[in-house]
């Protein structure tokens, strides 16, 4: 799929290209394509020196916060909720405890650790299938919810927008958390609907109606601020809400007697090793994205969306952040690149890089998520992943996009 996308990115500069060429008489465009090469895999090279940064400095402290057992407490916390949700498994399976604990690290930002943790959770899922091929209802549940990306804490969005200069890079920070809470909402209530789960039992409503108060008083709350009062709040939850998770880490691992030292330098070693694989995906996908504007090939394509929501009258600065939304459910690097791209090109703070970097954070590799986690243990027979996960997918982008109106417009 990726090797598609890719080829298919070159392959459109190149149509584009030979249209202004042969038809609009612009033979310069191949000299811009060329520079646009140059140009973007210097920009790859200049992101990776900042990532090399945030990645070994964040993984460092989430080693940590592993270390003080608090991604387990969070399983602890969580477990109740996932055993209703998923009747088909038995109370005590070692699943739940694995599926508890990938989305506590998803909502720490451990990614590195949620994703084996739950490839495990899968197959700990898949010996209870009756049906090796065919998904069960536990394990389409926990695909959308994987997909529907609930992370609190956007750190690489944030480091993106440093690199780019941002004024202030937290500043997305509560359109992010709006518009992820938005996406996973839709994608359990989709699950819901399709599977019958019974979300008026006790345990059920008690996890989750405190939660949706609480989302609809902040919002509420929210109504009655000014846009520049909503972007200074924003500015200073992010700000607060990053550094009060380092010093809880760090006070979590000084309790447990954890020489936090050390634990973060282990880390903070892998943060390293993990940035510098990350240069030729990075490298690849810019410098494909780059072809793809330097032809007008994207612009071409932006020019006729734009068309059809102005047609429709509707406002439509949007419309250039949708490149990040049209790549993001088929690749992760694509979308970064994609979101790079905008943020280069618009403005680091102008508003469609504004909402580029909110779909960004709020949605996930749909279709790569389905292919890793249902690959992994052989099921061939999605039934409803599919559908609930995308369906939560475009929730999350229309929600990024209202929020962003609702923050900066």
């Amino acid at each position: 799929m990726l090797n598609g996308l890719w080829l298919g990115f070159f392959g459109m500069a190149m149509l584009a290209a030979l249209g202004r060429w042969l038809v609009g008489g612009d033979p310069a465009v191949f000299a811009a394509i060329v520079e646009s090469l140059f140009a973007m895999a210097r920009l790859a090279v200049e992101v990776m020196v900042l990532l090399f940064g945030t990645l070994t400095l964040w993984l460092g402290f989430l080693r940590i916060a592993e270390a003080a057992g608090l991604v387990g407490w969070l399983a602890r916390l969580l477990g109740p909720l996932f055993r209703r949700l998923m009747p088909g498994v038995p109370a005590g399976h070692p699943a739940l405890g694995l599926i508890t604990m990938n989305f506590a690290a998803n909502a720490l930002g451990l990614d590195n650790a949620a994703t084996p943790i739950g490839l495990k959770a899968m197959r700990e899922l898949q010996r209870l299938n009756p049906d090796p091929v065919t998904a069960t209802n536990a394990q389409i549940l926990f695909l959308v919810l994987n997909a529907s990306s609930l992370t609190l804490l956007p750190v690489t969005i944030f480091m993106y927008r440093a690199q780019q200069g941002a004024s202030d890079p937290t500043m997305v920070f509560l359109p992010i958390l709006l518009a992820t809470s938005a996406s996973t909402l839709v994608g359990l209530l989709s699950v819901a609907v399709a599977q019958r789960l019974r979300l008026r039992d006790p345990v059920v409503l008690a996890y989750l109606v405190p939660g949706a108060l609480l989302l609809g008083g902040f919002m509420a709350l929210l109504g009655t601020l000014s846009a520049a009062a909503i972007a200074s709040l924003s500015s200073l939850m992010g700000n607060l809400a990053l550094f009060g998770v380092i010093i809880v880490f760090l006070l979590a691992g000084a309790i447990r007697r954890i020489k936090v030292y050390e634990c973060f330098i282990e880390g903070a070693k892998e943060g390293f090793d993990i940035a510098k694989n990350l240069l030729p995906y990075l490298v690849a996908m810019l410098c494909a994205v780059g072809v793809l504007r330097a032809s007008g090939a994207l612009d071409f394509v932006l020019g006729g969306l734009r068309w059809l929501v102005s047609a429709g009258g509707w406002d439509s600065r949007f419309v250039d952040a949708m490149p990040t939304a049209l790549v993001k459910p088929f690749s992760g690097s694509a979308a970064r690149a994609m979101l790079i791209e905008t943020m280069k090109s618009q403005g680091v703070d102008s508003f469609p890089a504004l909402v580029a970097a909110t779909i960004q954070g709020s949605t996930e590799t749909t279709f790569y998520v389905l292919a890793v986690y249902f690959g992994a243990v052989g099921i061939q027979r999605a039934r409803h992943a599919v559908a609930c996960a995308l369906l939560a997918e475009l929730a999350g982008v229309m929600a990024a996009i209202a929020v962003c109106y609702w923050f900066f417009g």
